[in-house]
């Protein structure tokens, strides 16, 4: 059991501990229960609470969620607007978001997949500087999908 001050008391009974807390007029809070034996302290319990939820929330604060932006692309798909869509994953990738990259086929569209290799090879090649290819360019129904992250 460790005291009010933070020091080590020893093995104390259970009893004698809650005793000991409310002679303080504190509470007795089990800091660690899986340890043998538990570790019991004698402190305000609200207190604890509280810098137990800024702890987490300080953790939180560092922490950094990394988002799936996704452009979406066509076959036919003219140079400059390419470029254009091609600046919008720049700035994605950039922001630390990986990217996915779709080039829908539609109805006979289906028949020039390779027109949309080459579509998706030319935005690649715009990105190489700093994109590195997370997953490969895949197809997936009516989709050729290409998933980009920074290098």
């Amino acid at each position: 059991m460790i005291d009010q001050d933070g020091n080590q008391v020893g093995i104390v009974d259970t009893k004698d501990a809650l005793e000991q807390a409310v002679e303080v007029g504190l509470d007795l809070v089990e800091v660690s229960p899986n340890a043998t034996p538990p570790v019991c302290k004698i402190l305000e319990y609200g207190k604890y609470k509280y810098e137990i939820s800024k702890k987490e929330k300080e953790g939180r604060k560092k922490q950094h969620t990394i988002n799936v932006k996704e452009i979406r692309l066509r076959p036919k798909i003219d140079k400059h607007d390419l470029e254009t869509k091609a600046r919008h994953a720049r700035k994605f990738l950039e922001h630390g978001d990986r990217v996915k990259v779709c080039l829908q086929f539609r109805g006979r569209e289906m028949m020039y997949i390779n027109q949309g290799r080459t579509v998706m090879e030319n935005f690649q090649e715009g990105l190489g500087d700093i994109a590195k290819i997370e997953s490969p360019l895949s197809k997936e129904g009516r989709t050729l999908v290409l998933v980009l992250s920074k290098k």
